[in-house]
């Protein structure tokens, strides 16, 4: 097997193309921690518009705002809308393709608080990770069931939950600018008035 080796001697690459992706997960995961890192209840549920998706009660139980068929939202996301959708995807990626494929989105039990939805996305990370243990590089062709009902590649399924993290990761660190930038010149408006 080749070994690539960057500038810093540290291995890149075995030649394995499953452990490449389990780093590259790792990478992905670690770009969302960073992301969360310091993160206030405050910003959590900051909603940029009125329209802004986000986590919310209804009746007895905590639900996302969703759209039917597709799910294109129509304004923008909140912090809590998007950290519980990735851990949500995370659990349905991982029911459908590595496990028996019957849990519904309704049946999810969604975190109520920062905290909560915190360890929800370790938990379903932790879940992720541990069903790509025992997968080599001839799992990767294999096709497995996405929540949808279509069939997609193992390596399809991996990658996606790969940028999955990267895309809302760089969307939550946006929206923490953002938020910044917008309560630091509320804060100097009302201190010249």
């Amino acid at each position: 097997m080749k070994t690539v080796q960057s500038q810093d001697s540290t291995t890149l690459f075995d030649g394995h193309i499953v452990e490449l992706f389990k780093r590259q997960m790792e990478n992905a995961w670690h770009t969302l921690q960073g992301a969360l890192t310091g993160l206030t209840e405050e910003e959590f549920w900051w909603k940029p518009s009125e329209n802004a998706w986000t986590l919310r009660k209804v009746e007895d139980r905590w639900i996302l705002d969703y759209d039917e068929p597709r799910p294109i939202p129509k304004g923008p996301l909140t912090i809590a809308w998007l950290m519980v959708h990735v851990a949500a995807c995370k659990i349905m990626y991982v029911e459908y393709a590595f496990g028996q494929g019957k849990l519904t989105w309704d049946e999810l039990d969604l975190p109520s608080d920062m905290n909560s939805a915190l360890d929800y996305l370790i938990e379903s990370h932790g879940t992720l990770l541990k069903s790509l243990e025992g997968l080599s590089d001839v799992d990767l062709p294999k096709m497995r069931r996405t929540n949808w009902d279509e069939l997609w590649s193992t390596e399809k399924i991996i990658w996606t939950m790969i940028q999955h993290d990267i895309y809302h990761g760089a969307q939550i660190h946006t929206l923490r600018k953002i938020f910044r930038a917008h309560h630091s010149s509320s804060q100097k408006a009302r201190l010249s008035e």
